[in-house]
Parts: structure tokens; sequence; C-alpha cells
């Protein structure tokens, strides 16, 4: 029987340790809280799709430390069929370059998730975010999300789709699959799935007038009160 060099297994990433994820180790985009990427393997998967299953303001609530990180990157930051317009003084207080910020807005639920595969396999963004389920969306089968999945792979490209709870079952080939509720505290983050690991980990991600955790030891940044439960950095569209 040949040995196995459990270090140099360590040291790849090969080897699956207690709640640490095979697919994304080295392969994550930190999230910007500590709890977060505590029971998402590392933070939010790159070059994956990512389903978050909940009143939509609330998701986004969870990407606006990644979108403040990649947006001082050259690569652009899409929303496709948002359900209102992007706040961009909000976004700006919370660190957000929105000169990277494209906007898809006006299109029907088939030209959404056209537009959506597109930008995902372009390779000219970094994060898709999209609002596929508006009218049902009853071409956003498994196959369709199975598509979605390549692009994002082929573009190097994470694309997370806003959708409602009753979306829970339907089956999804995404990478990560997230439903997100209103706390006292904060959010209740529940991981349904991860690829590579294992569903069910749940946490409370603090988004009171509290601190933003980078997860990177004791520097702490004050939250803007637009990030209090109830609020968005969005407004609603006049078109």
């Amino acid at each position: 029987m040949q040995a196995v060099d459990l270090d140099a297994l360590k040291r790849s990433g090969a080897l699956w340790r207690g709640r640490r994820s095979v697919l994304m180790a080295g392969r994550v985009l930190g999230s910007g809280w500590a709890v977060l990427d505590e029971v998402l393997g590392g933070g939010w998967p790159r070059a994956a799709l990512v389903e978050v299953l909940g009143d939509a303001h609330l998701g986004l609530s969870l990407l606006l430390p990644l979108l403040a990180d990649l947006s001082l990157e050259s690569r652009w930051l899409t929303w496709v069929a948002p359900p209102y317009l992007p706040y961009a003084p909000a976004l700006a207080a919370r660190g957000i370059r929105v000169e990277r910020v494209l906007l898809v807005q006006q299109v029907s639920d088939e030209q959404a998730l056209w537009a959506a595969e597109q930008v995902l396999k372009s390779g000219a963004c970094s994060l898709l975010l999209a609002w596929p389920d508006r009218a049902g969306a009853r071409g956003l089968d498994t196959a369709r999300l199975r598509r979605l999945q390549l692009a994002a792979e082929q573009g190097d490209c994470t694309g997370v789709l806003f959708r409602p709870l009753r979306a829970v079952r339907q089956g999804s080939t995404a990478a990560l699959r997230l439903r997100v509720r209103p706390a006292p505290l904060g959010l209740e983050v529940e991981v349904l799935k991860r690829r590579g690991g294992w569903g069910g980990g749940t946490c409370i991600v603090p988004m009171h007038a509290g601190t933003r955790d980078e997860g990177r030891g004791a520097r702490q940044v004050p939250l803007p009160s637009v990030l209090v439960p109830g609020s968005s950095v969005l407004v609603p569209s006049r078109a």
C-alpha cells in the first residue's frame, strides 16, 4: 500500500478537515463578516453561482463589503433587473466605487437571464447581482442554473441570484445556497447547500449600528446607518 503524505495534502487544500470545503479552499472571496466566512467555509465562492433566498434588500446587505472590495479592481460589478434602482450615495458611503457599477434594467425575465449569462462568461465582470424571479421566471429551471454556473466558471465571475423563498422547493446546481431572514440583532443566514461541504450551518450577521468585521484581526470599520435592517441602498424606480 502506498503511503499518503498528509502534510502535502493539507498544503494543497485537497484534504477536507472538519467544516472546511474542498472546493472553496483557495477559491473564496472574503465576505467582510467573520461569522459569515466561518459558515461559508472561508467566504463567497469565486467563479461560481450563489443563490440567496429571501427579501432582496436583506440579501444585498450581505454583499456590500464584497462590492466595496471588488470595486477597487478593474472589472465591472453588474446588476441585472434589480427591483429598485441602486442608490448611489448609499453605495458610495459603503466604500463602493459607483463608477465600476453597470446596471441592466427594464428587461423581460428571459432577457434578464440571457444578460446574466453573458455577463458571467464575458470575463469583463468580477461580480453579477441578478433578480431573475420578478414574474416567476419559468425559464429558470435546473438546466438554466447549470448554464449560469458554467458561465461563472468560464468568466471567473461570482454570480449572485436573489430569489424568493418559494425557490427553495426547486433543485439547484448552484455552488452555494443561502436562506436569509431578519433577526433581532441583524440577519440570520442559513446555509442550505454548500458544494464540497455540508449544509445546515447558521449564523447571525450583525447589521445594526455596529462594525464591519473584516476577519483579519482587530481592524473594524463603522457601518453607516443605511445598513440598519429595514433600510436599503436601493430606491424605487420611477420608470
